[in-house]
């Protein structure tokens, strides 16, 4: 017997799970997403968000509300009357009426190994702290962030050329496969839950502009998971030097490489090893403001870079 669902969440990350649930049969009684927000070049457009779009083409009733401040939405939210609110990158803390407006309550597919990487940004955090590991997780939420107990793990390896971008598209299909197994389990009335562990609680806040600029003081090690975890976007970025004015050139793709020098020096002819505080990295794909991606050897064929050059 299927279970009806209110689906919660908002990007395209959202969206795996939302189809996921539909595929296995569940009833999703309607849609809870962001509103849409100004687009195009002069931001005169309203974009729908992703999940907003997919429930769209599927018929499915969505609501936008700002938040649940409004009685009216909390009223109706209710009045759907569903067994279960499933929760993946909604973006709004939900108050507690909210939280046990359905007859089972909100569950939450989580990108991280709560409590490690509770909040906004856990696939960046994870690989710019160089953990070996990250993984889905769904909790029954209960108020505060991130912080109620786990029904079910889903765990995920982070490679050496583990970027947020490949990340992201890994754990999006795991979340998908773990909530349906999940809500299964709930249906069946076999979901165990465990309290999350009081150590190790830490918070992955959102990525900072100012922090998205590459210190090449750092270990090599710490430059490259700061530039994987920011890669494919913001983007970690340095400053060149071209025509005699200062650049700045996104850095997409990034690996460990051996060398030594000042901090930020080139050090060889016809490629991008870059010294850092220890150790050296080799920049693999670039872009410059307006331009697309490059590889390496592409990139450096329209901008030479000579050996000795100082990227800051």
């Amino acid at each position: 017997m299927a279970l009806r669902i209110i689906f919660m969440g908002t990007p395209e990350f959202s969206v795996a799970t939302l189809l996921a649930l539909i595929e296995a049969g569940h009833e999703i009684a309607a849609v809870y997403t962001q509103p849409p927000r100004p687009a195009g070049r002069r931001g005169l457009d309203l974009q729908k968000s992703p999940v907003h779009q997919a429930a769209e083409e599927r018929g499915i009733p969505v609501f936008t509300p700002v938040n649940f401040k409004n009685p009216d939405d909390r009223a109706a939210f209710k009045a759907l009357a569903a067994d279960v609110a499933v929760v993946v990158a909604y973006g709004l803390l939900l108050p507690e009426e909210i939280l046990l407006g359905t007859r089972l309550g909100c569950y939450n597919g989580h990108a991280s190994l709560l409590p490690r990487w509770r909040g906004a940004a856990p696939i960046q955090r994870a690989i710019m702290a160089g953990d070996r590991e990250t993984g889905i997780m769904v909790m029954k939420m209960e108020k505060g962030l991130d912080t109620g107990p786990v029904a079910l793990t889903a765990r995920v390896e982070i490679g050496p050329d583990t970027t947020a971008g490949s990340l992201h598209d890994l754990l999006k299909q795991a979340g998908a496969a773990a909530m349906v197994e999940a809500v299964a389990k709930l249906e069946a009335g076999d979901l165990p839950l465990t309290e999350q562990p009081e150590a190790g609680v830490l918070y992955a806040t959102k990525i900072d502009k100012a922090e998205t600029r590459i210190d090449f003081s750092k270990t090599a090690a710490e430059v490259d998971s700061h530039i994987r975890g920011l890669s494919p976007f913001p983007g970690a970025w340095f400053e060149l030097g071209v025509n005699g004015k200062p650049e700045r050139v996104k850095v997409l793709g990034s690996a460990l490489a051996e060398g030594q020098g000042r901090a930020g020096e080139v050090l060889a002819d016809g490629t991008l090893v870059v010294a850092c505080g220890q150790g050296a990295v080799r920049l693999t794909q670039l872009q410059k403001a307006g331009g697309k991606p490059l590889a390496a050897a592409d990139f450096l064929r329209g901008t030479p870079v000579a050996p000795g050059t100082v990227l800051s």
